[in-house]
């Protein structure tokens, strides 16, 4: 059961401080088994790719197109390593063969490659 889940007067308000940081300072002396921890919690904050169904690729592939056509800016949000991140960029081309999406940052000459699958919205924006 996972703790963040239960309603808050669910949970045990009486926990005491204890010696706060100093309990901890022989488990850091173990570097190997303190990185093995921190990856554990890490990998329970990550999400699951989610999978889109076909009308709302179908309407994500209209967003791209008007994007390129009309030469303006887009918001996208993907999926990368369990977490949801969002970038704007202008399209610059739509690459069927490799299923890669290719940009520019707005305001700078990066060029971000997105693949399709990762892609998880798409929102039309004004150039900055």
């Amino acid at each position: 059961m996972d703790y963040r889940q239960l309603p808050v007067d669910q949970l045990n308000s009486n926990i005491p401080n204890g010696r706060g940081m100093i309990k901890w300072a022989p488990f850091a002396t173990m570097p190997e088994q303190f990185e093995n921890v921190q990856q554990l919690m890490d990998d329970q904050t990550k999400i699951e790719r989610p999978e889109l169904s076909d009308d709302r690729l179908s309407e994500m592939e209209f967003t791209f197109q008007k994007a390129l056509n009309e030469q303006r800016a887009v918001r996208i949000f993907y999926y990368y390593d369990g977490s949801r991140f969002s970038v704007d960029l202008e399209v610059i081309k739509i690459d069927q063969w490799s299923l890669m999406l290719i940009g520019q940052k707005c305001g700078q000459e990066d060029l971000i490659f997105v693949p399709f699958i990762d892609i998880l919205d798409i929102i039309l924006i004004d150039k900055y």
